[in-house]
């Protein structure tokens, strides 16, 4: 593979820029079923502009600079702007709660926040001090924040093309926070443009798929496999607008990749269901020639009838539920990583898949299994650190460099993973018997009412 530092993420968005200009990149609904496209030359049009007025602001070289926004082209725009300024992107899930956001942008030592598309305004902005900088994107809520159209059209684009070193902080992914506070996971360019590479490389991504946002870029997966990795593929990104025109957003899209989590896939059964009882179902999908018609009609039902990678994230997917969308032709491919690696540490493919199993570890990723049971690996997306807690970073090392994933799991002898627990929480029975809690919570994370358990 080709030295990484020679095509880091704003060099590969370059060459787009360059020689495919008039190429749709991405695709945003309005609202009421309207859409714009962006064009290569379009997105990086409007990114130069607002890194000319981040420039102008004359911020303390290499800034944090915050976004907090619903999938949606401008956050694409907004990354970009970011890096061509010099600054580092940090993003925040937006269904945090005020008081996470208070501490994120404190903690981040954020100088300046981009608002987005939001549905919780109300309560989030509480968490935002007024002493903050804020830049209003195109759908965000209504406010008296200096405006991005505004902004663009009085700034002409920097005509540079600036490359910051593969060691240059890029970006921080903060975690969730369902154990405590929330840690900054940083990113240099080197460790988000490997991955990124990696993911379309090994799964042979080109500028003929086309790909649905909707999990949130706040999270490394959909950050690092959707956006990240469409700066090297040139993948069509299509947004989703909302929960209720989620189906719609499907149908427009008609991905081609298609990334989910147990939850949704879930979901998609149970709806099925509705229209087909479970039983009548499995008679039809029996029968050869009727069978084949309902599957076509099930899958084309859902948006999903020109998907050729299906995939799942999160957690595992139930063996039955995996075994049912084969039945419907859909073969869905599971993965694992984490903030920590970028999301790049392993992932199931047509040829190796099993049931309960999470894939082989990608061609560039050292794995081991020590002799406590832990995953241990080295990842070309190993994070920098987190940020602020050197003493953490360092405790989450092996002396010999491997990451301590902190996950129990064992190899099958193909080489496939199978995650077992957590090295920290077994607990011990009325009875005197350990229990690891982990496969309990996937199962119940798979319920459709359940958001997490723990």
């Amino acid at each position: 593979m080709a030295d990484p530092k020679d095509k880091l993420l704003l060099d590969a968005a370059y060459e787009w820029e360059k020689n495919s200009p008039n190429r749709v990149y991405m695709t945003q609904p309005l609202g009421d079923g309207k859409v714009v496209d962006y064009t290569w030359a379009e997105t990086m049009n409007e990114a130069r502009r607002m890194a000319a007025h981040l420039r102008s602001l004359d911020l303390p070289e290499h800034s944090h600079i915050a976004l907090i926004s619903k999938n949606c082209a401008h956050f694409v725009m907004c990354d970009l702007a970011i890096w061509m300024a010099g600054h580092a992107a940090i993003a925040l899930y937006p269904t945090l709660n005020a008081d996470t956001v208070e501490y994120i942008l404190d903690h981040s030592d954020s100088r300046l926040v981009f608002i987005g598309k939001l549905d919780d305004w109300d309560d989030l902005k509480l968490g935002i001090p007024d002493s903050l900088p804020k830049i209003a994107l195109p759908l965000a809520p209504k406010t008296d924040f200096d405006k991005w159209d505004d902004i663009i059209a009085r700034n002409e684009p920097i005509t540079d093309s600036p490359s910051p070193p593969g060691e240059q902080l890029a970006l921080m992914c903060y975690t969730s926070g369902s154990t405590g506070r929330p840690k900054g996971v940083m990113h240099s360019f080197a460790s988000a443009s490997i991955p990124a590479q990696g993911f379309g490389r090994e799964l042979e991504i080109t500028t003929d798929d086309r790909i649905l946002s909707y999990l949130p870029l706040a999270h490394v997966m959909e950050r690092a496999t959707v956006e990240c990795a469409s700066f090297y593929t040139g993948t069509h990104i299509y947004f989703a607008d909302s929960l209720n025109t989620f189906l719609q957003d499907l149908h427009r899209a008609r991905p081609t990749l298609f990334i989910s989590v147990p939850r949704l896939w879930l979901k998609f059964q149970l709806g099925v269901f509705q229209k087909f009882p479970e039983k009548k179902l499995d008679r039809l999908l029996k029968i050869p020639l009727i069978g084949h018609i309902v599957r076509k009609k099930i899958v084309e039902g859902l948006g999903l009838g020109d998907v050729r990678i299906a995939g799942s994230g999160s957690a595992p997917l139930p063996a039955d539920l995996i075994e049912w969308y084969d039945r419907l032709g859909l073969h869905i491919i599971e993965g694992y990583g984490m903030s920590e690696d970028f999301a790049y540490s392993h992932m199931s493919t047509p040829q190796k898949r099993k049931p309960g199993y999470v894939g082989v570890a990608w061609s560039d990723v050292q794995t081991r299994v020590s002799d406590g049971g832990e995953i241990q690996l080295k990842s070309p997306g190993d994070m920098v650190g987190y940020y602020k807690a050197p003493e953490m970073t360092a405790e989450c090392y092996t002396e010999d460099g491997f990451f301590k994933t902190g996950d129990r799991g064992e190899y099958s002898p193909e080489g496939l993973l199978r995650i077992t627990g957590r090295t920290k929480e077994l607990f011990k029975t009325s009875k005197g018997k350990y229990v690891a809690p982990v496969p309990i919570e996937n199962l119940l994370n798979c319920n459709s009412n359940i958001e997490l358990s723990c």
